[in-house]
C-alpha cells in the first residue's frame, strides 16, 4: 500500500515497518555516531518487535539511503555481532520509500512525555537496554566493549 496511515501500519496489516527518519548535518554529527546511538537504544536480539511493541511492523531495522550508509550499517552490525553469543535480529536494508506518519504521531515523546516515560518504564525498555548494553545503554559510546 502506498502512503499508509500510522494506524494502518501499527495494525500490522500493511507489511510496512514503523521507523524514524533521521535528518542530520554530517558536519555536526557522523553517520557512525548515529549508528552507535541506534544500537544502544534497541534490543538487537528481538526480531519480532521491541519491548511492548510486538509484530513485524515493530521489527528492528536500519534503512540505508545509499550504498555507503548500507555498508557502514552492515559493518556496525558485524561489530555488534562479534560482542554477543546470540544472533543479531536487526535487518539492514536499502530504503525504497518513506511515508511520514500523521502529525499527531510525530515527536510523540515530546508531545506526551508522561505517557512516553510510563511506556519506557512499564515495558521494561530502559532496564532491558541496561541489561544488554550496561553503562553504554542509550548513549553514543563505542560499540566495542
Amino acid at each position: 500500500e502506498v502512503d499508509p496511515s500510522y494506524r494502518e501500519v501499527a495494525g500490522g496489516g500493511t507489511n510496512h515497518t514503523e521507523v524514524v527518519q533521521v535528518v542530520y548535518d554530517s558536519t555536526e554529527v557522523s553517520y557512525d555516531r548515529l549508528l552507535r546511538v541506534y544500537w544502544h537504544n534497541v534490543d538487537p536480539f528481538d526480531g519480532t518487535g521491541q519491548f511492548c511493541d510486538r509484530g513485524s511492523q515493530y521489527r528492528p531495522a536500519i534503512f540505508a539511503h545509499n550504498n555507503r550508509q548500507y555498508q557502514r550499517a552492515q559493518e556496525s552490525k558485524e561489530t555488534v555481532a562479534a560482542q554477543f553469543d546470540q544472533d543479531i535480529a536487526v535487518q539492514v536494508q536499502s530504503l525504497d520509500a518513506f511515508y511520514a506518519a500523521e502529525k499527531y504521531h510525530q515527536n510523540y515523546y515530546k508531545k506526551n512525555p508522561r505517557d512516553y516515560k510510563r511506556y519506557r518504564t512499564g515495558c521494561g525498555r530502559d532496564a532491558r537496554l541496561r541489561e544488554i548494553w550496561g553503562e553504554n545503554a542509550m548513549t553514543d559510546a563505542s560499540l566495542s566493549r
